[in-house]
C-alpha cells in the first residue's frame, strides 16, 4: 500500500492498494477512486464490538456503517478530499496507544481500526449544534489518517502538565491525556468575558494536536452570505442570485 497527501490548503489523500488491501472510511467519504475499486458496506469494522459498537456511536452521532473499499483485479486508487481548509495528518495506531479525535476528524483507516466513542458530555442546547461534545476514540492495529481544520499546532504534555483549550480547538490527542469539560471560573468571566461558556482540560502525559480552524467559527464567517432568504436574493440578483444561491448552499451542506 502506498498512499500520498497532495496540495496545502485542502489537501487530498490518495491511497494506491494492491489486491487483498482495504481502507474504511464512514459511508460517503471518498471523493474518486478507480473503476475497479469494490465497496461493501458492514458494521463489523465500527469498532471492536461489531454491532453493539456501531450502535453506540450511532446514538453519539456518529455512523452506524462503515464503508470497505479494495481492488479487484489488479491496483487500485481511491481518494479522499478534505472538508474545510486544514491539514491531513498520518496515525500508525498500535496496541496500547490509541487516539481521541474530533467527532469529524476520522477521514479512513487500514484493516484492523477500531472505531468507537472515546468521550461524550452534553452541554446544552443550541452548543456544538446541539449535539453536545463527542470524541471519537481510535485504536487498534492500523494505519489512520485524521483531518483537522486550519493550522495545526502540537503540543508534547509533561505529567501533570495541563493545557486550558476552547473545545472545539481540540483536534486529536494521545489516550494518555486525561481530559475534562468543565465551566469557565467565575460568573463575571461567564457573563461578561464573551470566551463562552465551556473550556477543554487536557494533562499530560501525551500529545496535542490543537486545531486553528473550528467548524463553528467558519459557519459564524460564511453566515451573512448564505443566510439570506432567497427572495432577497431573486430582488437584488434576478433569477442569477437564486441559482448562485443553491450552489452555495448545496456546497457547504455536503
Amino acid at each position: 500500500m502506498d498512499h500520498r497527501i497532495v496540495g496545502s490548503t485542502l489537501p487530498v489523500l490518495e491511497i494506491t492498494l494492491q489486491p487483498g488491501e482495504r481502507v474504511v472510511a464512514e459511508p460517503g467519504e471518498f471523493s474518486w477512486m478507480s473503476a475497479n475499486m469494490q465497496l461493501n458496506t458492514t458494521t463489523q469494522t465500527a469498532g471492536a464490538r461489531g454491532l453493539f459498537g456501531a450502535l453506540a456511536r450511532a446514538f453519539a452521532g456518529g455512523g452506524l456503517f462503515m464503508t470497505e473499499y479494495t481492488p479487484q483485479a489488479g491496483p487500485g486508487m481511491i481518494a479522499f478530499s478534505a472538508k474545510v481548509p486544514g491539514a491531513i495528518e498520518t496515525l500508525d495506531v498500535q496496541p496500547g496507544r490509541g487516539y481521541l479525535i474530533h467527532r469529524q476528524g476520522f477521514l479512513c483507516a487500514t484493516e484492523g481500526v477500531e472505531l468507537s466513542i472515546g468521550f461524550q458530555r452534553a452541554l446544552g442546547a443550541g452548543i456544538f449544534g446541539g449535539n453536545g461534545f463527542v470524541l471519537q476514540r481510535l485504536a487498534g492495529t492500523c494505519q489512520a489518517w485524521v483531518e483537522l481544520g486550519g493550522e495545526i499546532v502540537t503540543y508534547d504534555l509533561q505529567p501533570g502538565q495541563t493545557l486550558l483549550v476552547h473545545p472545539g480547538h481540540v483536534g486529536m490527542f494521545d489516550e494518555s491525556v486525561q481530559f475534562d469539560i468543565s465551566m469557565i471560573p467565575g460568573i463575571k468571566n461567564v457573563i461578561f468575558g464573551g470566551d463562552g461558556l465551556f473550556v477543554a482540560r487536557l494533562t499530560g502525559p501525551g500529545k496535542v494536536w490543537l486545531q486553528s480552524l473550528t467548524l463553528p467559527n467558519l459557519a459564524h464567517a460564511i453566515e451573512p452570505y448564505i443566510g439570506r432568504d432567497q427572495t432577497q436574493s431573486a430582488a437584488a440578483g434576478g433569477v442569477a442570485g437564486v441559482v448562485a444561491s443553491d450552489m452555495i448552499r448545496g456546497f457547504f451542506g455536503r
